[in-house]
Order: C-alpha cells, then sequence, then structure tokens
C-alpha cells in the first residue's frame, strides 16, 4: 500500500526566477523575507534540507539533511496558483491566463448583472480587505455585489453574508464561470463572503472556482488507476474536482493539517494532495512579514507532528506553487522557483537534486512511485534518485 502526500505551502517561494523581471518581480525572495522576521523558526524542515537547496543563503545548512531537496523553476507562463497546482500535476501552460488591470469589459459586467439580477459595484483591481472597507456598506445598502480583481488571473466577488449568503454568492459565482470563457477565461472565480460591521471581516468561507484542466493531470490518472486521490483544502476547486476521489474542505492551515493527519490515520493506496492556504491569502497578498514568517513556524511544528504518522511506504513531498513576497512594495503573486522535499523511510537522505526546470517533476515522480503510467502528462521523474 503506497501513500503519497504532497502539502503545497501556498505562495512559498524560495528566490526570483531567471525571467522574473518580465513580470516586475525582480529580488522577490518570500522565503528570505519570512526569515527576516524575529519570529521565523523551522527546524523541522532545516532538518529535512530546505536551507541546503541551490541559492537558499538566509539560514545557516544541516550537515545531514534527512530528505532529498530540489530547487523548481516553472515552465507555465504567469504566476498563478492554478497554473503554478496543474503545473505541479503534470501540465504545462504555455499561454498566460487572462487579466483585467483595468477591470472587466463593460459588456461583460451588464451581462453578470442582468443574470444575477444585482447592482455590480467596484470592477477594478484592489486588495480584498481594502475593497469590502471602501464599497461593503453601499454593498449592504443595495444589495450590490463586489466585483474585484488583481494582478492575477481571478474574478472575485464579494457580499456581506447577512444580505447575499454564501450559497447564494456561489450561485452568482457559477454564473460567472460561464460567461468567463475565451478571451475572458481567467483561472478563478472565488466567491469571498465578508460579515460584521465596518470595516468588516472576511470569512472563511471563500470558495474557488476555477477553470477545468485542459488535459489529464496526475489527479485524473490516478483516479483512473483506481487509486484514491484526496483533496485536503481547495486542490478540488484547483482542479474543478477532475479527478480528485474524495474532498475535506478546510478553514485556514491548522484545519488543513489536522485534516491531512486525520488521512495519515487512515487506510489508502494513492496521493493525499493538501493546499494550504493562509500563507497567500492571509499574509502574502497583505504584506505581513511578522505573519507569514509565524504561519511558517506554526507549520514547521505541525510538520513536526505528522512525520511520525508516515507508514513505510509513505512518501511525502513539501512544495509550493508560486511567490508572494510579503517584503516588496507589490502585494500580487511574484515570479519565484519553489522548493520540493522528498522524504520517507524508504527513501534516501541528503541527496542534492539541485534545479530543476519544472514543478511537473513532482507528478512524473508520483506517477512512477504509485506504478501509474504518466501518459502524455509532462515532467521527469527523480525517484531513481532518491528511492533506497
Amino acid at each position: 500500500m503506497k501513500r503519497v502526500f504532497i502539502i503545497v505551502l501556498d505562495s512559498f517561494g524560495i528566490g526570483e526566477l531567471p525571467d522574473a523581471y518580465k513580470y516586475g518581480d525582480e529580488g522577490s525572495n518570500t522565503l528570505k523575507a519570512a526569515a527576516s522576521s524575529p519570529f521565523f523558526s523551522m527546524p523541522t524542515m532545516r532538518s529535512l534540507g530546505l536551507f541546503n537547496i541551490d541559492g537558499v543563503t538566509c539560514a545557516e545548512k544541516t550537515k545531514s539533511p534527512l530528505g532529498c531537496y530540489v530547487r523548481l523553476g516553472e515552465k507555465s507562463a504567469g504566476k498563478d496558483t492554478t497554473s503554478g497546482h496543474w503545473e505541479i500535476a503534470g501540465i504545462i501552460s504555455e499561454k498566460p491566463m487572462p487579466t483585467f488591470p483595468s477591470g472587466f469589459p463593460e459588456k461583460l459586467i451588464d451581462e453578470f448583472s442582468k443574470r444575477t439580477g444585482r447592482k455590480i459595484l467596484c470592477n477594478k483591481p484592489y486588495s480584498g480587505t481594502e475593497v469590502i472597507k471602501d464599497y461593503g456598506e453601499q454593498s449592504i445598502k443595495d444589495g450590490a455585489l463586489i466585483v474585484y480583481t488583481s494582478a492575477d488571473s481571478v474574478f472575485q466577488i464579494a457580499a456581506h453574508e447577512s444580505v447575499i449568503p454564501p450559497e447564494t454568492l456561489y450561485s452568482y459565482c457559477k454564473i460567472a464561470r460561464e460567461l468567463l470563457t475565451g478571451e475572458y477565461a481567467v483561472g478563478r472565480v472565488i466567491a469571498r463572503p465578508f460579515e460584521g460591521e465596518y470595516p468588516f471581516k472576511r470569512t472563511p468561507r471563500r470558495h474557488d472556482f476555477s477553470l477545468k484542466p485542459f488535459a489529464p493531470t496526475m489527479c485524473n490518472l490516478i483516479a483512473k488507476k483506481g487509486l484514491s486521490c484526496i483533496s485536503v483544502g481547495k486542490i478540488y476547486d484547483i482542479f474543478a474536482s477532475m479527478g480528485i476521489t474524495e474532498s475535506h474542505p478546510i478553514v485556514n492551515n491548522d484545519d488543513g493539517m489536522d485534516k491531512t493527519c486525520e488521512m495519515a490515520k487512515k487506510d489508502f493506496s494513492g496521493l493525499c494532495f493538501t493546499n494550504l492556504v493562509d500563507f497567500d491569502a492571509v499574509y502574502g497578498h497583505r504584506n505581513d512579514v511578522d505573519g507569514y514568517a509565524k504561519a511558517l513556524t506554526e507549520f514547521d511544528c505541525r510538520l513536526k507532528e505528522f512525520i511520525p504518522l508516515l507508514k513505510e511506504e509513505d512518501l511525502l513531498i513539501v512544495t509550493a506553487d508560486h511567490g508572494c513576497d510579503p517584503s516588496t512594495p507589490s502585494t500580487d503573486h511574484s515570479r519565484e522557483y519553489v522548493p520540493a522535499i522528498f522524504y520517507g523511510k524508504n527513501f534516501k537522505g541528503g541527496v542534492n537534486l539541485g534545479t530543476r526546470s519544472s514543478f511537473s517533476d513532482i507528478s512524473a515522480t508520483v506517477l512512477e512511485y504509485l506504478g501509474v503510467d504518466k501518459e502524455n502528462t509532462s515532467g521527469e521523474s527523480v525517484l531513481n534518485e532518491i528511492l533506497k
């Protein structure tokens, strides 16, 4: 019974990619920014080899890493959650998903308003916390939807839960998803419910409605083989449910680790795929260096608790999908390398896999380990280099 656990630390980049200048991300380094905080401490990840990865200079290396480690570049165009996860799962997006720095076209917004029967406010790039401060009261008064975007390929819809319940907001997101095709096919439509009094607070009942992957992914191939492909967190949403055999939503990082630990205590063959989104949504996009550092420290403690739950043939992979440097003026994602740590009782320690060109090497490795044909998915497996 072989099990693989992939834990994605959403936005945990480790330094700018060579083409970062094309995205305005020169100098971005999410790990280095977090490590500058007095609240940063990751002894468990250090023991696995995080600080031994090529180009990581922000903390002391360990002499005998317990895991194998690698720095992964991104082949997909962009720096989005969707394309990053799809590449982890073996498909590369050659073209960037569309963004709307001036807001969405008026004819699209008019059609969305007509279909929902709601007035639309904002329609421009905005911080998610600031937009509800600036438009929240008007939204409540008019029963209106707040539509906004960012530098990422997203169509976000905010509404107060007392006026528009989350389930209704989700139905509006599905309408938007139907409209956002062709040249408007953003990566994600995101429901952003909020509550309370001014300045308001976003609730944990966010929900993402992604494009369907344009080709079969690692998840599809694992499920086709009759194995489990378990989603923890927003993995189910990112892959538009494709290939997911079981889904467990979460409310925060801690809940995500709780549910991942629960999966480790169960018998299954296949993949448990976890996304921990707070690094990105709560701290990276808010330029909160200390908050990001504290979240990494808390994850490291939870990882220490998780590792003893691994069975003899389990493989743990800790990685990321892009960067979101909280120390730069930008509040958007950053074009960065990501780490990948491979650990298990049947796997070697101390192997530096260097720098590789694609996140999809994770997919190829997972599929080979589980005995699943990679078919037309991308990536080169490192299994022979890490297996004892």
